[in-house]
């Protein structure tokens, strides 16, 4: 029977990794955006060159996150109150068959382009394993903020702020 230590270091070595992985994830704020490709549950297709010119806010989900639906309803205003700003939100479900997607969606109803997982590169690209993750990328094609969890509306505000889109209300 093989000793327990050997399994323990290999397990330490992968949570190193891991970590440091996330770690270089969430420090690429201000760097270009990595080429992506996405295709929407209607078929539009999106990559890095055309959203060129649009701030872009990729909302990373699964049906099953409390917190993505709780969030669900402030991403949705967002997305209409700053679409006539150029935003353009992107929710990718992560990992889910499209079934199960389609049929969440048929009870919670999004107003935003839908992307699933095997119609894109975007969940691999940003290391998506918590949820809601929310990427914004601004009009110059580069990541402009980062946040891993629940946001809440000031915390989205600001991430669109990073990226050069406002309210023209005080918040």
């Amino acid at each position: 029977m093989a000793a327990p230590f050997p399994v323990f270091r290999r397990l330490i070595v992968v949570m190193l990794a891991l970590t440091a992985l996330t770690a270089l994830a969430a420090d690429e704020t201000g760097q270009p955006a990595p080429r992506f490709r996405a295709k929407t549950t209607a078929g539009d297709q999106y990559n890095n060159a055309s959203i060129r010119g649009k701030v872009v806010l990729f909302e990373f989900w699964t049906t099953w996150c409390k917190y993505c639906e709780q969030e669900a309803e402030l991403v949705d205003d967002i997305a209409k109150e700053f679409s006539g700003k150029g935003l353009i939100v992107l929710a990718v479900d992560v990992l889910e068959p499209d079934h199960k997607v389609k049929k969440y969606l048929a009870e919670h109803p999004r107003s935003f382009p839908i992307v699933l997982t095997k119609d894109t590169n975007l969940a691999a690209t940003y290391n998506a394993q918590v949820y809601p993750i929310y990427v914004v990328i601004d009009r110059d094609g580069n990541i402009a903020a980062e946040q891993r969890g629940a946001a809440g509306e000031r915390a989205l505000r600001n991430l669109l702020r990073r990226a050069g889109i406002e309210s023209n209300e005080s918040d």
